[in-house]
């Protein structure tokens, strides 16, 4: 990797609420099916599960949220190095209020289809598309997205 031109991390109260959240919808589910269970097992059962798995979505935000979004010359990448979008397969940055985006952030648009993945609060990618943000700072995910927009520009002429 090159000199890094920008870095996105997660703010720490947004990550806070965001844990918090799905931390308590999956201890209050399960607390519920076992406390007051309802009149079927499949119910409960069903209860259990959506709980466990908000749990399960906690920890992955919480191990997620810890790295960061970096962008070099050569790219965006995730804070191990991954290769999210390089350079020369982004075609476009969407960042107006009707783009579809995560939260406090912006979205990518790429040549070729990369594959998904998903760093919960941080970055999600399907197909053409790559998604930055979530529980980080706009001032952050502005100043990515102005200086990636700086990027293409200087690349394209």
């Amino acid at each position: 990797m090159s000199d890094v031109l920008a870095t996105l991390s997660a703010s720490k109260p947004r990550r806070l609420f965001g844990l918090g959240v799905l931390l308590t919808l999956g201890f209050g589910l399960i607390y519920l099916a076992l406390a007051r269970p309802p009149s079927s097992v499949g119910w409960q059962i069903f209860l259990i599960a959506l709980g466990a798995l908000s749990l399960v979505l906690g920890e992955k935000m919480r191990r997620a949220t810890l790295g960061k979004v970096v962008l070099t010359a050569e790219g965006l990448f995730d804070g191990e190095g991954r290769v999210l979008a390089p350079i020369a397969e982004i075609t476009g940055v969407d960042r107006g209020p009707f783009a579809m985006k995560p939260s406090h952030g912006f979205t990518v648009r790429l040549s070729t289809a990369r594959g998904r993945g998903w760093a919960p609060g941080l970055w999600w990618r399907m197909g053409y598309r790559l998604g930055v943000g979530g529980v980080t700072p706009a001032a952050q995910a502005k100043v990515m997205s102005e200086a990636l927009t700086v990027l293409l520009m200087e690349r394209d002429g």
